[in-house]
């Protein structure tokens, strides 16, 4: 499922207009894209938890060369599925 598909979908249950919808999509994506970036956690009760991590530096290899390199350290984000996902 892509973006698109997702507006439809949600448009569709809630009888929003898609228009009005791809603007919620993009607030709750937006909201938890600022939320990680200020090191907070987000959590929805039953579906998952939004949170970072540090990833530290570490030597790696460049695979075409074999010439080991340094990889810098970096912040990810990660995805815990809830309890209604784990079933």
């Amino acid at each position: 499922m892509n973006k698109a598909d997702l507006v439809n979908s949600i448009s569709e249950k809630t009888g929003l207009t898609k228009s009005k919808t791809n603007e919620v999509v993009d607030a709750f994506v937006s909201s938890i894209t600022e939320a990680l970036k200020n090191g907070e956690k987000v959590t929805l009760v039953g579906f998952g938890t939004f949170a970072t991590t540090k990833k530290e530096a570490r030597k790696g290899r460049n695979p075409k060369t074999g010439e080991t390199i340094e990889i810098q350290s970096k912040t990810v984000a990660k995805f815990k599925a809830g309890s209604e996902l784990s079933k």
